[in-house]
């Protein structure tokens, strides 16, 4: 039986993707690079950065940096101008609530992270948040979702991972998690195949929890 649930963020709770994708896409765009999407996604895969095409074009690391910070900048302006909203959210997480203790697990800056959730209500729903920085090391490696578990001080059999990105599954496998894959429009072509379960959509994380229950 399940008793402790973990949320990805980017993808599964806010749709930022995009967003992340078109940042990085105007930075590199202005030193005259161009991302294309799947090497962007094999980038992020591995748990890399974007602007790491800057520097396999001979930048230096503190161009790069400046780069990094106009990046950043420049996916502030996207969350604060965009409708970032998944429907049903809130609907699901309130349901899911009464039974389940729940945490988000997230690649997200701190920063990004307030920001995005700013009014949002989401996290009141969550035991806790954990962002890039606060464990060792980031998905796809194990250390995320294990100190997520940590905190419940829980079982990994007792845990359900819920991801959108084959750097997410990644980790929640490395982890030893069980992992239920929402679909995601910018994430169709990820490898999912060792994913436990594959969900259209929140709505359907309920149905599946319910299983577990006869």
């Amino acid at each position: 039986m399940k008793k402790y649930l973990l949320f990805d963020n980017d993808g599964v709770l806010v749709e930022t993707e995009q967003w992340y994708f078109r940042a990085n896409y105007e930075i590199l765009k202005a030193l005259n690079i161009t991302l294309e999407e799947e090497r962007y996604k094999e980038i992020m895969i591995n748990g890399q950065s974007a602007l790491l095409l800057a520097e396999e074009q001979g930048y230096t690391k503190e161009r790069v940096e400046n780069e990094r910070a106009k990046r950043n900048e420049l996916y502030q302006h996207y969350l604060r101008t965009e409708d970032i909203a998944i429907p049903s959210v809130h609907d699901v997480l309130s349901i899911l609530k009464e039974k389940y203790r729940m945490g988000i697990i997230t690649s997200a800056r701190r920063e990004d992270f307030e920001l995005i959730h700013e009014g949002r209500g989401i996290v009141d729903h969550m035991e806790f948040v954990l962002c890039s920085g606060e464990y060792v090391r980031s998905k796809p490696h194990p250390d995320p979702y294990l100190k997520g578990l940590s905190l419940f001080d829980g079982e990994k059999q007792e845990a359900l991972v819920i991801e959108d990105s084959e750097r997410g599954l990644r980790s929640a496998v490395n982890a030893g998690i069980e992992c239920a894959i929402v679909d995601n429009h910018f994430t169709t072509d990820h490898d999912f195949s060792s994913a436990t379960y594959r969900i259209q959509n929140l709505e359907e994380l309920i149905t599946l929890l319910e299983g577990y229950a006869h």
